[in-house]
């Protein structure tokens, strides 16, 4: 039996043991073991968290520009040369190897190393001369605190996607994670108070829907950033969005991959398998939908299917899998389900992924490969958030955009080919927040920004790189005359100049 680890929250720069009395088992996914219980928090716990944010905003928006700066620095240093330990947690809690955890922790520090640059990020505008002595110029200034709420398949890279942006932009921050893989969010705030971030700039707060709810009705919480599924999401947007509070919050998807009859087989294979089962297909920018235009729906099934056979699946931590297990045992099942439906609404299930077998008690399930798939069935038409992977076939370029387009999600999307004519013609008529041409999973680097379109995203406002800093921040536009006292006179017309 693992020892078992008693997961508290970071208030006010410290590890706090929980109060409530009420707990939640984290589990390692590749054993099924409970290694963990995490506090939830009780009301007067996020109380406790919010009013040290709020003590320490002041602060916090008073420190130079040039002293954030020197935090974002040592903050990178510091993940990049204990960057192995913090994958090593997160695959310990999530499950996904340790090789894609490493990954996870490179693609969260592009934001830290983005925010780095945060004197030009918060630069106003000026315009002088506007009029006769007057000049107008605009600043970006802080929305104050802001409460994160972070999912379970990303715990340490989407923490730094909001954390890092809120915190250069002078805000002080709520972070609740997943509870169900929540070590990652503790580790990194005390990175951040390593780094020199004054205690009660960032907290955080374990916790289930109570802690949520809480969070959002919270008057003192003036913006909330939220990634995970999309009834979560739309929950989050409008209840904190009713409460007069500035909200992003992504929800799920449907990323379809367009291979066109001349695309380069082999190499379309390769990123589909890569892109349907890594992490599990515990990702929202998983592909998990591939669409065969024309006669190459068969030679591609069958390369698949090949690939598929040659994957190793096992614990994260063990250097020869490629795949691991997904979060919770009730993941599992629910992929299951998928599967096994598939059949019944007319789909053929090529590769069977509940066939295959594992030892243990882990949460493992095979790879599933299912083809003849049309939307109305469940198997299309909702998110499984694991590795099965469905193939769409139609006849025309046109079929696949209208295809693509008539979807609810529209999160990623990416196009398989060697002529730029079609490729072009895609990007352009395509109704998808990300696309990717000839890259599987168009994650924008850190100097872009990520989000989708219609049920993908609530809100307005994209995740990290410019849009987020657009966020986290509010303009304030400052009109200037320095008359001399013998000018001034009473005009009660409306002013123009």
């Amino acid at each position: 039996m693992a020892d078992v680890t008693q997961i508290g929250h970071w208030i006010n720069g410290a590890r706090v043991a929980g109060e409530s009395g009420r707990e939640g088992d984290v589990f390692n996914p590749a054993t099924g073991q409970v290694t963990g219980r995490v506090a939830l928090a009780s009301p007067g716990e996020l109380d406790t968290a919010v009013a040290a944010a709020r003590a320490a905003l002041p602060g916090w928006r008073d420190t130079g520009l040039t002293k954030r700066t020197a935090v974002m620095f040592k903050l990178r240093e510091i993940i990049t040369a204990r960057s192995d330990e913090l994958a090593r947690i997160i695959t310990s809690e999530h499950g996904k190897v340790v090789s894609d955890a490493a990954g996870e922790v490179t693609r969260g520090l592009e934001n830290v190393e983005f925010c780095a640059g945060l004197m030009h990020h918060l630069k106003g505008d000026y315009s002088e001369q506007i009029s006769t002595g007057v000049d107008v110029h605009s600043v970006r200034q802080p929305v104050g605190v802001v409460a994160c709420i972070t999912p379970f398949n990303f715990p340490a890279m989407v923490p730094l996607w909001m954390v890092t942006t809120a915190i250069a932009a002078g805000n002080t921050v709520i972070l609740k994670p997943s509870e169900r893989d929540p070590s990652a969010a503790l580790w990194l705030a005390e990175a951040f108070s390593e780094a020199g971030l004054p205690d009660g700039v960032l907290n955080v707060v374990n916790g289930d829907k109570e802690a949520v709810d809480g969070i959002l009705d919270h008057d003192d919480v003036a913006a909330v950033s939220f990634v995970g599924s999309t009834p979560i999401a739309q929950y989050i947007y409008e209840r904190a969005a009713g409460k007069g509070k500035r909200v992003q919050a992504l929800g799920g998807a449907k990323n379809h991959m367009v291979v066109m009859p001349d695309a380069e087989l082999d190499g379309a294979a390769d990123a589909a398998v890569s892109a349907a089962y890594g992490s599990a297909g515990e990702r929202c920018m998983a592909v998990s939908v591939l669409v065969a235009v024309g006669e190459v729906a068969d030679p591609l099934v069958e390369k698949i299917a090949e690939r598929m056979k040659k994957l190793t699946i096992g614990d994260g931590t063990d250097e020869a899998s490629e795949m691991g297990p997904l979060i919770t045992a009730e993941a599992r099942d629910r992929v299951a389900s998928y599967v096994e439906g598939a059949a019944g609404e007319g789909a053929t299930v090529v590769v069977d992924g509940r066939e295959k077998t594992f030892d243990g008690d882990g949460f493992f399930i095979g790879t599933s490969l299912v083809d003849n798939v049309r939307p109305g069935m469940k198997v299309y038409d909702e998110e499984i958030f694991g590795p099965v992977l469905s193939v769409v076939r139609v006849d025309t370029f046109e079929e696949a955009v209208k295809l693509v387009n008539d979807n609810q999600f529209a999160n990623g999307v990416a196009i398989f080919t060697r002529d730029g004519k079609s490729a072009r013609e895609f990007e352009y008529a395509i109704e998808v927040g990300m696309v990717g041409v000839n890259v599987p999973i168009p994650v924008p680097v850190g100097s872009f920004s990520f989000g989708g379109w219609k049920k993908s995203l609530f809100g307005d406002t994209h995740m990290y790189g410019p849009e987020a800093f657009n966020f986290y921040t509010r303009r304030k536009v400052v009109t200037s005359r320095w008359p001399e006292p013998t000018e001034s006179q009473v005009d009660l017309g409306f002013p123009t100049h």
